[in-house]
């Protein structure tokens, strides 16, 4: 059975911008590398040619899963969710109530997550404690380090 992922504009094109290059330069490459190794001599002494078709079948395999992936992605519209509630697309100002240190993350998808920009999956553990919460709301979130308290300071969208 298929998921259904909810994406914003911007990480559902991402995603379709990412399977079109698979697909054009992608597989040009893999067979150009194919043809290369051909060219080679001897197939069944060839180890250039058999890493080369296991490249293009793992090539082909992960074309094959970010189709499924688009296919059953649907745009997420904001202004039909509820701004009061962390829900995929909040951002949301957390206070660790260890150290009180403030943190701004904004829920996203799995395949849009970058932590590095402050975008967290709705999937990982902080993602998952967060979901339903409201401002004002206390967090007990276990993580693989231990237990973080968290206290929900403010949601936007």
């Amino acid at each position: 059975m298929a998921t259904i992922n909810y994406y914003t504009a911007e990480g559902l094109q991402k995603l379709k911008d990412e399977l079109q290059d698979l697909k054009i330069r992608g597989r040009a490459k893999a067979a150009d590398d194919l043809r290369e190794a051909r060219d080679k001599g001897d197939l069944s002494e060839n180890a250039e040619y058999d890493a080369a078709k296991d490249a293009q079948g793992l090539l082909e395999l992960k074309i094959s899963k970010l189709e499924e992936v688009v296919g059953n992605a649907r745009l997420l519209d904001e202004s039909n969710l509820d701004s009061t509630k962390v829900l995929i697309m909040s951002k949301v100002k957390l206070k660790n109530l260890k150290n009180n240190m403030v943190l701004d993350y904004t829920l996203v998808a799995e395949e849009e997550a970058d932590l590095a920009a402050g975008k967290i999956s709705v999937k990982s553990p902080i993602g998952k404690g967060l979901l339903g919460k409201s401002a004002g709301d206390t967090a007990e979130i276990t993580v693989p380090a231990g237990k973080l308290h968290f206290e929900i300071l403010e949601i936007s969208r």
